[in-house]
């Protein structure tokens, strides 16, 4: 578990980080740093879908996920509940009276805070490094405690990489970035759970849909940001599960 502990660390510190020089950062700044970051989604989100399309063992999957999840998510109104939510805080931070209940508001930053707290779990959850590699952890007899085990490689990689995104993030979107921090810690110790109970863990095929579908995902968030198509991404995240139930589903079958 030492290199997702110190994954989640490194999301707390960079974020903190990026909310603490937010302020002191000037309008225009923060323009170029939302569209660095639409542009960075955009990148790693085809960078996670493309490449394992290829080795999609049913390519119309993603298309099903998509289009079930985006259906369920429209039904349940998950974007609407967000930006519900968001309107909420923000008039409750608006008529808080006193510096310190303003300031306990003011984690929640008029840049729709909640949207950039989806976009921070997807980049951070998604990905060969936050999946496969809490797996390869739990399966190294040493590797759950020692800093220098191979099987941490992916983790450590994957917690320098999020130490920069968690900066850029929270210097956009401020401090409620940090909450992303426990997101990652959960996800990741759900695969590290099932790397140490059940032995090679998530399957394969499971793996490369969940990155396929995870992947347009972050393009939808990026989209966003950009202001180019707001896809309702919150809307889609159910579309997440219509491939582990699926594998789920044949692996019953086949048994």
């Amino acid at each position: 578990m030492l290199g997702t502990i110190i994954n989640t660390v490194t999301i707390l510190v960079g974020g903190a980080f990026g909310a603490l020089v937010r302020s002191g950062i000037a309008e225009k700044y923060k323009k170029a740093l939302f569209n660095g970051l639409g542009l960075c989604c955009l990148v790693l989100g085809m960078n996670a879908s493309l490449p394992n399309m290829a080795k999609s063992e049913f390519p119309v999957l993603f298309i099903l996920s998509l289009a079930i999840g985006g259906l369920v998510g429209t039904w349940l109104d998950l974007s609407g509940a967000v930006e519900r939510l968001n309107a909420l805080i923000n008039a409750k931070k608006q008529g808080a009276g006193g510096t310190m209940v303003n300031a306990q508001w003011s984690m929640f930053n008029e840049n729709n805070g909640l949207q950039g707290l989806v976009t921070g779990c997807l980049l951070y959850c998604i990905g060969t490094f936050s999946v496969v590699g809490p797996v390869l952890s739990a399966l190294s007899p040493t590797a759950g405690w020692a800093f220098g085990e191979p099987a941490n490689t992916f983790l450590y990689t994957n917690a320098t990489l999020d130490l920069v995104t968690s900066a850029v993030l929270a210097a956009s979107y401020g401090w409620i970035m940090l909450l992303a921090a426990p997101v990652l810690f959960c996800w990741q110790g759900l695969f590290y759970a099932i790397g140490y109970f059940c032995g090679d863990g998530m399957p394969e095929p499971m793996r490369v849909e969940l990155s396929i579908v995870g992947g347009v995902l972050i393009v939808s968030s990026g989209l966003g940001i950009l202001g180019i198509k707001d896809c309702k991404t919150v809307n889609l995240l159910p579309s997440l599960l219509v491939p582990v139930i699926f594998y789920l589903i044949k692996m019953c079958i086949d048994v």
